[in-house]
């Protein structure tokens, strides 16, 4: 099954590269696409629970999606994802 999320808080290529490989560590999830320009993330998974466990991890790196609270702290944390993308080769 393919799914596609719009996310918040993804502004660059840092966000994709911490968003993809914090995703590609996921059970059952592959074909992962990252859009920074319409901050979309595009997956498949294999069960309905999939989808779930990807949203539980992008809140918690700092990426809810557009239908979750965006707190201080969840932009703080992303400012942090960010940087450890751009940071990571």
């Amino acid at each position: 099954m393919k799914a596609s999320l719009v996310v918040q808080n993804l502004k660059c290529g840092g966000c994709a590269k911490t968003i993809t490989n914090k995703l590609m560590a996921l059970n059952h999830i592959t074909d992962i696409y990252v859009n920074p320009d319409n901050a979309t993330i595009s997956f498949s998974y294999k069960n309905k629970e999939d989808q779930e466990i990807v949203k539980n991890k992008l809140q918690s790196i700092g990426y809810p999606t557009i239908d979750s609270e965006n707190s201080i702290i969840t932009k703080a944390t992303s400012f942090v994802s960010c940087a450890t993308g751009k940071l990571s080769k």
